[in-house]
């Protein structure tokens, strides 16, 4: 980066106020600033309300004005070495309150998801996860206003002292800055929460898994049809067999777009399949549906049950006679299989 020579005193109080009169706030601030949630909480224990955001352009002018304002007052004295310093730390507190603002909306988001997958019909329930829910919105908006004064006043420090803002510890993705200064330690952080959220996701987890083979889709689809209508934001985790009840029910995830999670064997043999049972359980879903089949999903439903989760089960004889008809399209429609086999009955009599 270029480096840019400080504006001396002299001038410096007109140039503020005509760059004051050119300035229109900047896409940044009308989103942050500009559109405010109708309700938010802004302490946590508070009751939700109509609270109001500062006006856009006027957070955009005062984030420069306080920095420059140190400047102008250092600038020609015996303070004028520590304009920068000075002014680096005001930047800096906005990096600091827009820090712990991120730890809070994380800590509110693993609330919130901890809520989801403990799904409870009761008032007290509900009440709780809207009001975290809204605390977390809240905070978050909080979050990107902070982080937006701050990218604008780190601005205004380089273009005052001619060096880029940094800040000491931690890193800053800038949303102004043509450069982002991001630590390792936060590359790494992010790469960890990506994992955790594509292996860990947000919602009721219901657990499936069946034999690989299976060919009553209807028996499947119907009762996976009434669990979703119970559980609308449900995650469907299965077993991962790519054939058979497994593959049936990865099929109606699709045609329902839930979203589902194919659990692998971490190895191979039977030990690696109960110790899958065990980490399905220590996800602690909200409920199964298991199909009858061998040793591996008879001990998943003694480690479910034990858990005290509810069950769907089906045995093998549950299922309608198998004529031979293929299995069910997946199409934008349900179309039903045994409706199908009825009518290719119907046309061979």
């Amino acid at each position: 980066m270029t480096r840019h020579e400080p504006v001396r005193s002299v001038d410096r109080f007109g140039d503020l106020k005509q760059l004051y009169a050119e300035m229109t706030a900047t896409p940044e601030f009308q989103a942050a600033f500009g559109d405010p949630m109708p309700l938010s909480i802004v302490e946590q224990g508070e009751e939700p309300g109509e609270h109001g955001m500062p006006e856009e352009l006027a957070a955009q002018a005062d984030s420069a004005g306080v920095i420059a304002t140190i400047f102008d007052l250092f600038t020609g004295t015996r303070l004028e070495p520590l304009a920068a310093e000075i002014a680096w730390g005001f930047v800096n507190s906005f990096h600091f309150v827009a820090g712990k603002l991120e730890r809070r909306e994380d800590s509110l988001a693993v609330e919130i998801g901890e809520l989801a997958r403990s799904p409870d019909m009761s008032e007290v329930y509900n009440r709780e996860l809207e009001e975290k829910q809204l605390l977390c919105q809240s905070t978050a908006e909080q979050r990107v206003a902070i982080e937006t004064m701050r990218d604008y006043a780190a601005e205004m420090y380089r273009a005052m002292s001619g060096w880029p803002w940094s800040p000491a510890r931690g890193s800053r993705a800038s949303r102004i800055s043509t450069a982002s200064q991001i630590a390792a330690i936060d590359f790494l952080r992010a790469r960890q929460l990506d994992v955790r959220d594509r292996h860990n996701p947000q919602g009721p987890i219901v657990v499936f898994s069946g034999p690989a083979i299976w060919h009553d889709v209807d028996l499947l689809w119907e009762r996976l049809d009434l669990v979703k209508e119970h559980i609308p934001h449900m995650v469907l985790m299965t077993t991962a067999q790519r054939s058979g009840a497994d593959l049936i029910a990865e099929k109606w995830a699709a045609s329902r777009k839930v979203q589902t999670v194919r659990f692998n064997l971490l190895g191979s043999g039977m030990k690696a399949a109960f110790a899958r049972n065990r980490k399905l359980r220590d996800l602690r879903p909200v409920m199964a549906v298991l199909c009858e089949g061998s040793g591996v999903q008879a001990n998943l439903y003694e480690e479910l049950d034990g858990a005290g989760v509810p069950i769907h089960a089906f045995r093998k004889s549950d299922q309608a006679p198998d004529k031979g008809m293929p299995v069910r399209r997946i199409t934008d429609g349900r179309r039903s299989a045994r409706a199908e086999r009825r009518r290719a009955a119907a046309a061979v009599a």
